[in-house]
């Protein structure tokens, strides 16, 4: 049993200073699925090195998908590896044999916990829905849902299922995007509007905003022009229609 702080230093570096030089990097293998099973940030650090040894050590983990749904919980906006996690995750999903139930599974599991997600986060997340239903047009019943549910509290989604497959999620909709084109944040209103319309084929490049922080989007709204709004469409000229010094002969300093 290592020290949490021990385990982290070691999975932080083992994909790249380590696993590249062992001549069996496959004798890692029990290490790192016992940490990708005890929860929390470690196991969101061991996806590195299980990647590596999925794909190019034919690593066979059943229930793989599962633990990487059930570790999508309010924090993973939060938590400091966040820009790792999201860009293996976007790997994972890649591969178009997935089935529709799985991937709809992982859009709707997002779109909730989007709704207490910051703003740098959403800017990162609503285009890596959007790439995943590029990527699996049989998804897109989750945006095209006349017949879903009116409320949350008619959501026939399980945010509490552990299975992805007993989610529910295909026979859901996706008012979480819907009710973010209502934020406070205009930049985050615009990117959920996208959905609106249909989507290109390009994927979004997501590379870019996957490590965006809070800081990041404050200085680029300091740095933002100041632009003049009207605020009148004829300049007011008095109370009756024509200059008005009353005011100004009864409030003079004199």
């Amino acid at each position: 049993q290592l020290p949490t702080g021990l385990y982290k230093k070691v999975l932080v570096i083992l994909h790249d200073s380590v696993l590249p030089y062992m001549n069996e990097p496959t004798l890692m293998m029990d290490f790192l699925t016992v940490a990708y099973g005890i929860g929390g940030a470690i196991s969101l650090l061991a996806l590195n090195g299980l990647f590596i040894l999925i794909h190019q050590h034919n690593l066979e983990y059943p229930d793989f998908y599962k633990k990487l749904y059930n570790l999508l919980d309010p924090s993973i906006y939060h938590v400091k590896y966040r820009a790792r996690f999201f860009h293996l995750t976007d790997l994972f999903l890649s591969s178009s044999h997935l089935p529709a139930y799985l991937v709809a599974a992982f859009i709707k599991r997002l779109a909730r916990l989007a709704l207490t997600a910051p703003p740098e986060a959403l800017l990162m997340i609503i285009p890596f829905i959007c790439n995943l239903f590029r990527r699996h047009p049989a998804c897109r019943l989750l945006l095209h849902c006349p017949g879903g549910p009116a409320d949350m509290s008619e959501d026939p989604y399980v945010m509490e299922e552990e299975e992805p497959s007993e989610s529910r999620a295909l026979e859901s909709s996706l008012w979480e995007i819907q009710s973010l084109q209502n934020h406070y944040h205009p930049d985050v209103a615009k990117a959920a509007a996208v959905l609106n319309h249909s989507l290109s084929e390009i994927e979004d490049d997501i590379s870019g905003l996957l490590e965006l922080s809070a800081y990041e989007l404050f200085d680029k709204e300091v740095k933002k022009k100041a632009v003049d709004v009207p605020l009148e469409f004829e300049q007011v000229r008095g109370l009756f229609g024509k200059k008005n010094d009353i005011f100004a002969e009864h409030f003079s300093l004199d």
